[in-house]
């Protein structure tokens, strides 16, 4: 039999627990009071400067400093953020600071946990300081409470009070938000996606019943399929203009010919999936960073309605080398298979979306090769060229980041590592 803690182990640990809990708290605070003393030691006031260099950007709402974009950029790094996630956690910092002084001061004295606090800072940061001061009088006092739906219609009053043709424009925009949406991201291994969408009454009832009568239709046919599966399936032939129902031969059809549709395939398949071994029997959907059963594959590329081109991939293991600046196709291609996404610390953007950079910059010598170039993101692409941010490629699809202040980062496969003693790259001692 386990032996049971006594009452005073017990008391011991819950007397440990609100410590730490209390010591959470005061570290939180320091961390925001820290955010603040960067933010105002970086801000400007130069905030119409869209230059391709350095210049300030808005992180919170009107009566906000702003701050210059490549100190957020460093910031963001020290927290072990993305710059995009990390923009918004220092912009709820700012919002709260500096426009709702009442959550403020209940943050600063401890009686309240930030967490509470942003969740409103994020929701008036489109507000006019009237409106944001609104909001501050009337959910302070009840921030530890309030609750999502209660907050958002307080906010909603605040714009229609204070920012009346804000109001009418979102009102407009709400009135004209029908969207279908294919969440492709989000594919199983199944080869199945959802599908979530808004839609008018009358095209959505139209809808329903024409998917109703494509799976009564299926059935009739001696589809066993559930009646909701058979729904998707009749989505499909609805969205190919083909006829769910061909058993029928007295009852022409009125379809035509179905259209081919075209797929370009970025799969990834081991050499004992090609051979047909049940350990190989997965890849991977580069398009959308998934993996996928074989055969689902196969079923696609052998469906008689289809027209498939596959693409061979890429040796991801030659070196590939130019005299020219110009990144070429097959090395740009290389780069995205290799690193996935940008590779600046904490970013995560797809590389396809991404610049290739020049590691070692190509007007000081830098070549255009496998072993000196990776994906950046446009904006982290700005930062390393002009601010003070460097980096080092240390291995295949491994990097060495230095800020301006000298805070160091790993970037590889594992996603990013803040570091105090670098590895040196390959040369240097």
């Amino acid at each position: 039999m386990t032996e049971q803690p006594g009452r005073d182990d017990s008391t011991n640990v819950l007397t440990a627990v609100r410590a730490a809990r209390t010591d959470q708290l005061a570290a939180e605070i320091r961390a925001v009071l820290a955010i603040i003393d960067w933010c105002v030691i970086h801000q400007t006031d130069d905030e119409g400067a869209a230059s391709f260099g350095d210049h300030g950007i808005p992180l919170a709402g009107d009566g906000a400093p702003w701050v210059l974009e490549f100190a957020v950029m460093e910031l963001c790094a020290a927290l072990g953020l993305s710059t995009d996630a990390g923009k918004r956690q220092v912009g709820s910092v700012l919002e709260t600071r500096y426009r709702l002084p009442r959550l403020w001061g209940r943050v600063i004295a401890g009686d309240l946990p930030f967490w509470r606090a942003r969740s409103v800072a994020e929701q008036t940061m489109s507000l006019p300081a009237a409106g944001a001061a609104f909001v501050d009088r009337h959910v302070a006092h009840v921030a530890h409470k309030v609750s999502y739906l209660q907050l958002k219609r307080l906010v909603e009053e605040a714009r229609t009070r204070f920012d009346p043709a804000e109001a009418e424009k979102k009102a407009r925009e709400a009135a004209d938000g029908r969207h279908v949406s294919i969440h492709t991201q989000d594919i199983g291994v199944n080869g199945t996606v959802d599908l979530t969408g808004t839609l008018d009454l009358r095209d959505a009832l139209d809808l329903d019943d024409a998917l109703n009568r494509g799976a009564a239709l299926l059935g009739v046919a001696g589809c066993e399929e559930s009646h909701d599966v058979r729904r998707s399936i009749a989505a499909g032939d609805l969205a190919r203009g083909t006829q769910s129902l061909p058993f029928d031969q007295d009852e022409p059809s009125t379809t035509g010919t179905p259209p081919r549709s075209r797929v370009v395939l970025h799969v990834h398949l081991t050499e004992a999936a090609l051979d047909g071994d049940v350990g190989g029997c997965l890849g991977r959907v580069a398009n959308t960073r998934s993996p996928i059963w074989v055969d689902r594959v196969r079923d696609w590329c052998t469906s008689p309605d289809v027209q498939v081109t596959v693409k061979p991939v890429i040796d991801l293991a030659e070196h590939v080398h130019v005299e020219a600046c110009e990144i070429p196709e097959r090395l740009r291609v290389q780069r995205e298979l290799i690193d996935h996404h940008c590779v600046f610390p904490w970013c995560k953007r797809p590389a396809r979306s991404c610049d290739i950079d020049h590691v070692t910059p190509h007007d000081q010598g830098g070549t255009t090769c496998s072993c000196n170039t990776a994906p950046l993101c446009r904006g982290h692409h700005r930062a390393k060229t002009h601010s003070g941010w460097t980096y080092d490629t240390i291995d295949q699809g491994a990097y060495v980041w230095r800020s301006p202040n000298r805070l160091y980062f790993r970037v590889d496969g594992t996603g990013t590592t803040p570091v105090t003693t670098p590895s040196a790259p390959p040369g240097e001692t």
